[in-house]
């Protein structure tokens, strides 16, 4: 509204030689009408990171992305791929050139049809300036040619992308999506997902949402699999899984599609893995009944192959598990830790890398909630053990799960401590009002992002306490914080805590959990 006002009133302070307003004659200009023009300011460079605190360059400035198609070809046998990304978004202001987060090499970038020219920026940005200038508001089409060895694509001796020996995974965080499709790289914007990938048939393609169409048969004895995702997605929980999987589908509880799959390779470990993610509808279940509604439109799980990831990542709608979880036996706490995370972190996402906690406190407290489920330990016994289990000198306790700093956004203490700030909540609040803020705040922020503040704030709300010293004190200060002054139960244990039944499969989940 603004610019169109601002345009108007433009186009009507250009004068006469009689000083009188053009479009308005036999008017006298009013006082200061008449001035020279000030020209509109020059569309600028879009930002190349969105300001995280943390990843300050991840990310870009200027633009809001809709939906990405991603049609790509991969050959196993070379590890080669090569693709074409159209990207729908909008621009947020006037805009001379903008940056996508991206690696391989790029063939062409067309913007609304015209070839644009593209440098290289930083370690991983890709700097296009369009043949004509963009303006806020207005749509845009972004086809982006490009191919490359995605595990030969190193930053700083690392890459997102896993080569296996029957085929790849792309699945990490913070970032994975510079490897196979570019993007705005960062939780801020979401959008929604066609991906397509044309592999030698025989192999199979897994990936986000439900499959719009069957594989479809293409020239050259090859196969092109079909994702969807009509859910807003971050760019890191986007995904492939390429090689040989067995792909087991059903009906959720809900009346949701679930797609499981598992390698061929897991041999031995195959069923351990079956009896874990197999219950996944059965976890997503129980946790619309603590958490809210299920935000997404589909459901299941992703066993990873002998040589592929070695932790589990909350990719949405889908899972995906490393080896390392089945190498014991069955593990259902692994499985419930990543489907909490579709509500906490997928659905509600960081606004800033420094909410981490917002992700790996809540996934981890939900563990605790299901082994209360099972009966296999409550969540007080939990918060008493993994007290005890960290002496107040161990460096544990110096790592405030609020506020961990970029390089430990992964730590322990993000994951153990920040469950523990999660059951002193509860304690301070009570189970009724602890168990209306969980869906309360999943509703608030569905398919959007949010900040520790607004958590604090929607907790005060709904209980009517200040909250103020617990979350300073379990989120924010350094040091093993003091139960005899910080525990809400009338009467602390007075002797150590026997070890709950959950514990050992806990523990053996965060092994690779906390990465």
């Amino acid at each position: 509204m603004r610019r169109a006002l601002t345009a108007a009133i433009a186009a009507l302070t250009v004068t006469t030689a009689g000083g009188l307003v053009a479009g308005a004659p036999g008017h006298a200009a009013p006082p200061g009408w008449g001035r020279p023009v000030v020209p509109a300011a020059a569309p600028q460079p879009g930002g190349p990171g969105l300001g995280d605190s943390y990843f300050p360059d991840y990310g870009n400035g200027g633009y809001d992305v809709a939906h990405y198609d991603v049609r790509l070809r991969y050959d196993p046998d070379t590890d080669r791929l090569t693709g074409t990304t159209t990207i729908l978004a909008r621009a947020t202001r006037d805009l001379s050139r903008f940056n996508l987060d991206f690696l391989l090499d790029v063939e062409s970038v067309r913007v609304n049809g015209w070839q644009a020219a593209t440098t290289r920026e930083g370690v991983h940005e890709l700097a296009v300036a369009p043949r004509r200038p963009i303006t806020a508001g207005q749509q845009l089409t972004v086809v982006v040619r490009y191919s490359g060895v995605p595990s030969e694509t190193l930053v700083g001796g690392y890459t997102g992308w896993t080569r296996t020996a029957d085929g790849a995974m792309a699945v990490n965080e913070p970032e994975s999506a510079w490897w196979w499709f570019p993007s705005n790289d960062h939780p801020l914007d979401k959008a929604t997902y066609d991906i397509s990938v044309s592999v030698p048939t025989g192999v199979e393609v897994v990936s986000n949402g439900v499959q719009p169409r069957a594989p479809l048969p293409e020239a050259g004895n090859r196969t092109r699999w079909s994702w969807r995702t009509t859910s807003p997605t971050a760019t890191y929980l986007a995904f492939l899984a390429i090689g040989q999987y067995d792909l087991v589908t059903d009906t959720a509880p809900n009346g949701q599609p679930v797609v499981n799959a598992y390698s061929t390779t897991l041999g031995e470990l195959g069923p351990a893995a079956r009896a874990s993610i197999e219950r996944t509808a059965e976890i997503v279940e129980w946790g619309s009944g603590l958490f809210g509604p299920y935000p997404f439109e589909a459901q299941g799980g992703v066993a990873g192959p002998v040589d592929g990831i070695g932790f589990a990542l909350e990719t949405q709608t889908r899972s995906v598990y490393g080896p390392g979880f089945w190498r014991r036996g069955a593990n259902t706490y692994v499985v419930v830790h990543e489907n909490a995370h579709q509500w906490f972190g997928d659905s509600v996402s960081v606004a800033d890398w420094s909410d981490i906690w917002l992700n790996e406190g809540f996934a981890s407290y939900a563990e605790w909630l299901w082994s209360e489920e099972q009966g296999e330990g409550t969540a007080q016994e939990l918060f008493d053990f993994t007290y005890a289990s960290y002496p107040a000198d161990d460096e544990f306790w110096q790592v405030p799960p609020g506020e961990p700093g970029p390089g430990r956004i992964f730590d322990d203490a993000v994951y153990d401590r920040g469950a523990m700030a999660l059951h002193q909540l509860r304690l301070a609040v009570g189970d009724d009002a602890f168990f209306r803020i969980l869906p309360a705040w999943t509703a608030a922020h569905r398919h959007g992002n949010a900040t520790i503040a607004q958590f604090q704030a929607l907790a005060e709300r709904i209980s009517g306490l200040d909250l103020d010293d617990l979350f300073t004190t379990w989120l924010l200060t350094p040091g093993r914080p003091d139960l005899a002054s910080a525990d809400r139960r009338a009467e602390p244990p007075a002797a150590p805590p026997a070890e709950p039944r959950s514990w050992v499969k806990i523990r053996e989940a965060h092994a690779l959990l906390d990465r």
